[in-house]
């Protein structure tokens, strides 16, 4: 897997004539090289189903009347580019208006992707139904005739269901279509059996290509899922909707995984599918940097005019990311994450059963842990119930972990080696809700009945003065148990309904003693709300501060201390057969614009970062890459210290050790 890939996109309209015509080799090498790739990959199939070269599998582009496939990895071949090829799997709009019984349904037997066919967009297929051999008919065909360096196929994935076919199959098995939960191993049937059968084509005709199957997420907690894939591309446009937050969450997870992976973000202002959109430079640096950052390699999605032209902007917009991409390649292959907590995530574990009951609300718990890490500068992974977690000093369980026996189990477990959990929320109930399963200082008093609610910590949170604090979350009631009260809850004087109201928002602070609100234990930490669900939500400077605090009492002798901002990302990757340790320092400021895209345009340089790293090794130099600038440190008792006179966008300092 090369680093500096693109994703061509070419969905093209049979509406729209003269496929290609402007199609040249040179000016399709030259742009490549404009943009420093050393890998692209390009389309033998459409989301629209066209295929563009000649197939007797398929149908060429009625407006197509050469193979642009073979034509493409001629060209790139020639200048020393990889050509993974991409096929559409999941749509296929020429068989979907040919075949609408393969179309998968949803409950009410409607149309999925798009509903119905009176607005423009795609039809998605049943991968259980007779297209699926069309689809492997496809794979044979393009894999035989062309050099494909590794197969990308999309929009693919365990799909709910409810066509003729999965009816009939439920029917036979004695299931009942309005039980989902016994309809679900049908469903991942169907998509295991896909997988199966495209690694089974793929390697009767080229075997060992690698082969990604794109589902738009890699769902954390499914390794099973993951590993039907030969690496990993992790699709994140922060301008789609995501934001800057989504990358890591994803990254932190798949970088824990032990497969190679890249992250995938895009050239455009919004998201696929926009012509002539275009990011500023310094925001498509931050985001490959931020990938190599994270232990990735970097894809930048395109999409190919029908004309067949590259875009000289695109590529010299994509040239600024990845010349730089290309300087910094040594430093950033075969590495591994240096950790000291783990975020167990909610989508591994699932919420919390009486928590669903209660708050009936999907949870930003994760995104909300993510944004502290980050912003506390915390060296963290995500992690789930498969994960080692004796690699970590530190575990998190946000705000909904059920804790049945087995997890139970390995978190005493882990407890009894010494490492510390915080705990928050519901997380360490029984399914109901009723007492603690895990010796966390506290006896459960049951839900509590005011939120929002108050909290008055009895230590210093950061440079807020002291204060009873306004948590809106929904909080449990508890008392002490063994643990030591850091801050206690404090009462409105009664819930805002509709028989009494104070004031525009909430109801102000009684000040009566509400019980413990976050105590510490032998175990680690409890603090009794929501907070990083409400922290994904409100972003209350004070939540920040609490789980900071509760982190840095867990954590006295943290690997890294720096004094990079909050808006700044910090991670360090281990090199272990170059014996060294590569610290990447990030640094940007994205603005949110229009309906919720965030924009990087401008990019203020910091001065004299400030970092120590704890090693128990003798350095032997430290310094700046790709620059190969030496930097001024000190080793003292175990803590490695240096400054970073300049940061701009992207600093990595190597840490070389001794033989």
């Amino acid at each position: 897997m090369r680093f500096r890939q693109v994703h061509l996109d070419f969905h093209t309209s049979e509406a729209i004539p003269l496929i290609g015509a402007s199609f040249k080799k040179e000016q399709f090498q030259e742009m490549l090289q404009l943009g420093h790739v050393d890998s692209i990959t390009i389309f033998s199939k459409c989301h629209h189903g066209w295929a563009y070269h000649p197939s007797e599998a398929n149908e060429i582009h009625p407006g197509l009347s050469f193979d642009l496939l073979g034509a493409q990895i001629e060209a790139a071949h020639e200048i020393g580019v990889k050509t993974p090829v991409y096929l559409s799997g999941g749509l296929d709009e020429r068989l979907a208006r040919r075949h609408p019984e393969w179309l998968i349904r949803d409950f009410d037997a409607a149309t999925t992707w798009t509903k119905g066919y009176n607005v423009p967009g795609y039809h998605e297929l049943c991968l259980n139904s007779p297209y699926l051999d069309v689809l492997l008919s496809q794979v044979r065909e393009t894999l035989s005739r062309y050099d494909a360096d590794s197969l990308f196929i999309d929009i693919v994935g365990v799909r709910e269901c409810y066509c003729h076919t999965c009816m009939e199959v439920a029917r036979n098995e004695g299931k009942d279509r309005r039980d989902k939960a016994a309809l679900r191993s049908i469903w991942e049937r169907t998509y295991a059996t896909y997988t199966a059968k495209v690694r089974e084509t793929v390697e009767a005709v080229k075997p060992g290509l690698p082969v990604f199957h794109n589902s738009g997420h890699i769902t954390r907690g499914r390794r099973d899922l993951a590993r039907m894939n030969s690496h990993l591309e992790v699709e994140s446009l922060p301008t789609g909707g995501g934001g800057y937050d989504h990358f890591p969450l994803s990254a932190r997870y798949a970088g824990t995984l032990g497969m190679d992976y890249l992250g995938m973000t895009g050239k455009f202002h919004t998201a696929w599918g926009e012509f002539g959109g275009y990011k500023h430079p310094n925001a498509l640096r931050y985001e490959a940097a931020l990938s190599l950052a994270n232990g990735a390699r970097v894809s930048i999605g395109d999409q190919l005019h029908p004309s067949g032209l590259m875009d000289e902007a695109t590529y010299a917009l994509i040239g600024e990311a990845y010349r730089e991409v290309e300087s910094k390649q040594e430093w950033c292959t075969a590495t591994r994450s240096v950790a000291d907590v783990a975020l167990l995530t909610l989508e591994a574990t699932g919420v919390h059963p009486k928590a669903q009951i209660e708050e009936g609300a999907t949870p930003g718990s994760d995104a909300g842990a993510i944004r502290m890490l980050l912003e506390g500068n915390f060296l963290f992974d995500v992690v789930d119930l498969e994960s080692n977690f004796s690699a970590y000093r530190a575990i998190i369980l946000p705000d909904y972990v059920p804790v049945g026996e087995e997890l139970r189990f390995k978190l005493e477990e882990y407890i009894r080696q010494g490492g510390k959990l915080l705990a928050t929320g519901w997380s360490g109930l029984d399914e109901q809700g009723e007492r603690y399963v895990l010796d966390l200082g506290v006896k459960h008093e049951g839900l509590n009945p005011y939120r929002p609610d108050y909290f008055r910590p009895l230590f210093q949170p950061g440079k807020l003065g002291k204060a009873a604090f306004v948590f809106y979350s929904q909080g449990q009631r508890i008392s002490l148990s063994g643990g030591t009260e850091l801050g206690r809850r404090e009462d409105p004087y009664f819930n805002r309904d509709e028989n009494r109201f104070c004031s525009h928002l909430h109801t102000p602070n009684s000040e009566t003693y509400g019980g413990p609100g976050m105590v510490e234990s032998a175990s680690g930490i409890y603090i009794a709300w929501n907070v990083f669900d409400d922290y994904s939500t409100k972003g209350s400077l004070i939540l920040k501060e609490t789980v900071l605090f509760a982190l840095n009492r867990l954590l006295p002798d943290k690997t890294l201390v720096t004094s990079l901002p909050a808006q700044g990302v910090v991670t360090l990757q281990e090199q272990r057969e170059e014996n060294r340790l590569i610290n990447h320092l990030l640094y940007v400021s994205p603005v949110r614009r229009g309906d919720g895209i965030e924009v990087i345009e401008d990019i203020i340089p910091l001065q004299d970062t400030k970092v120590s790293i704890t090693t128990d090794r003798n350095v032997a130099s430290v310094y700046l890459a790709p620059q190969m600038t030496p930097l001024l440190y000190q080793q003292d008792s175990g803590v490695v210290s240096y400054s970073v006179p300049v940061l701009e966008c992207h600093q990595m300092v190597v840490i070389a050790f001794e033989s």
